[in-house]
């Protein structure tokens, strides 16, 4: 084995630019699935984020509504209805919309999330929201999310310097009192997070009796699946009953399936993989093809089909693995950039560079062994005749 690696390497440096085209194109290939395994994994976790930060054991909402962004309403009496279980032991009811603000600056409009809910019940656990519920208690106030799209403009530079930030949704003037810092998603632009009283002023014509999500806490140490089976089976099926897992999973799957977000991602991962397993296919079977002498004259020496494979295979894993690291590091800026540009979760995990150098080996794997055909059907014989 110490024998094959030097050689496998020697073949592949002997032309330096075919080796650099190789390992380019394995590095495009890196950069490409890299990139949309990330978007693919930003778009689900920044999706979430309202399910894991809000403060709940079970949650109630319509089965008409597609996701977060865009709920569907439904009676406040149904979420009231389970405090007659002994096991529940207070709900919050969520008032969610999408709201047009008007930018201050620009006067664009643009759509941005309300959040409405009582401001004594502290059940959203993000920095900036918790530490100024007491403001949203004054009429016409709200909290501003900093990571939201440029588009709304510049309410994180200028707050600072005015202590507050005056605009406009839904025709209605808002005071900005604070600011929180969440992120946007492929569904929400940009998030306001007000009391429910501010919240029905924002929205004059909504029924009252109406809201978009029912925060259901349990008592200590009960088991939230038992208490969610009884539930729904004592209320009617106008709503649905959730425990955050499957919360969780109900929106990823309105991404996954319902969407073609996902599809696309997976699609341009593949493409990246096909795109590169071609580049080192046909630079290692042009490798094999003018070396076919030399490979003949090992099999003259009594080298077998499977020695002289391994050497094809392992100059396939060296082009995998010096290809692969210009690549991640070219994706590590190319992450930090698209977050700094778009406010989206994404990031390099351990996890996914891991998926990503297997994928890589694998590429490059199945291209020597396409390659291989032509070592295995060189004969001595046939070379020297």
């Amino acid at each position: 084995m110490t024998h094959r690696i030097p050689l496998a390497w020697l073949q592949l440096s002997k032309d330096k630019a075919r080796l650099f085209t190789a390992l380019a194109g394995v590095a495009f290939a890196v950069i490409l699935v890299s990139m949309q395994l990330g978007f693919q994994s930003s778009m689900y976790d920044s999706a979430v984020r309202y399910h894991q930060l809000f403060q709940y054991d079970l949650v109630m909402l319509s089965p008409s509504t597609p996701f977060i962004g865009y709920p569907e309403s439904f009676s406040r009496r149904r979420l009231y209805q389970t405090l007659a279980a002994e096991e529940v032991e207070a709900v919050t009811p969520i008032y969610l919309r999408q709201g047009q603000w008007k930018n201050p600056w620009q006067h664009n409009r643009r759509g941005l999330l309300v959040v409405g809910f009582d401001p004594n019940h502290d059940v959203l656990a993000i920095s900036g929201v918790s530490q100024n519920l007491a403001l949203l208690r004054l009429p016409d106030t709200a909290l501003f999310d900093d990571a939201s799209r440029p588009e709304f403009g510049p309410v994180a530079a200028k707050f600072p310097e005015q202590g507050e930030v005056i605009a406009e949704v839904n025709d209605r003037r808002i005071s900005v009192a604070a600011l929180f810092h969440l992120g946007s998603s492929f569904g929400i632009d940009g998030s306001l997070v007000t009391s429910d009283l501010n919240y029905q002023r924002i929205f004059p014509d909504r029924p009252a009796g109406f809201i978009e999500l029912g925060l259901i806490h349990l008592a200590d140490g009960v088991d939230p699946l038992p208490v969610q089976q009884k539930l729904q089976s004592a209320l009617e099926h106008d709503v649905e009953m959730l425990t955050q897992q499957q919360f969780i999973e109900r929106e990823l799957e309105y991404w996954r399936t319902t969407t073609p977000i996902g599809y696309v991602f997976g699609f341009g991962a593949i493409m990246g993989l096909i795109v590169g397993c071609v580049i080192v296919y046909q630079i290692l079977f042009t490798d094999v093809s003018e070396h076919r002498a030399e490979y003949a004259t090992l099999k003259a020496m009594g080298y077998k089909n499977s020695n002289l494979s391994l050497m094809v295979l392992n100059e396939a894993a060296i082009l995998a693995v010096l290809g692969f690291l210009p690549g991640l590091l070219i994706t590590f800026g190319l992450y930090h950039a698209m977050a700094e540009a778009t406010s989206l979760p994404i990031e390099m995990t351990i996890s996914r560079g891991l998926t990503v150098l297997l994928l890589t080996l694998g590429m490059c794997g199945l291209s020597g062994l396409l390659a291989l055909r032509k070592v295995r059907s060189t004969d001595p014989a046939e070379v020297f005749a």
